[in-house]
């Protein structure tokens, strides 16, 4: 058995432009991103933290670092998945957000989880 598929952990996201919370005169742009987090490995992992970047179309990065996710430190079985929904806001109409989730499985293995870049988009900005 490899360390990947005892400790596989697969992360999907999904955003939204949130127009009715954003204030484009004071370059305040919000966005909700909805995560699913699937533990596609052999063990059971519960999500401990997690550590996020997020970057402005001007390069300004901010980092985020917490304990969980929306107030939950998610255990997952095999074959489990924990949905959450956040938002955040960056001043301007494009950005991106990247990170990872610190794991650890039931074994005590500590392991962090890449969590993609993606991209925060006002509609109709990107082509």
């Amino acid at each position: 058995m490899t360390e990947n598929k005892k400790y596989g952990i697969d992360v999907s996201i999904h955003t939204m432009y949130l127009p009715d919370q954003s204030d484009l005169e004071a370059d305040r742009y919000v966005f909700a991103y909805t995560i699913n987090i699937s533990n596609t490995g052999d063990i059971a992992s519960q999500l401990i933290s997690r550590h996020w970047i997020i970057t402005n179309e001007n390069g300004d990065a901010q980092e985020v670092r917490g304990l969980g996710v929306v107030g939950e430190q998610p255990l997952l079985n095999p074959g489990d998945s924990f949905e959450y929904t956040s938002g955040t806001a960056i001043s301007s109409s494009v950005g991106s957000m990247k990170g990872s989730y610190q794991m650890v499985a039931e074994d005590g293995h500590h392991f962090d989880v890449a969590i993609p870049e993606f991209i925060l988009s006002v509609p109709r900005i990107l082509h």
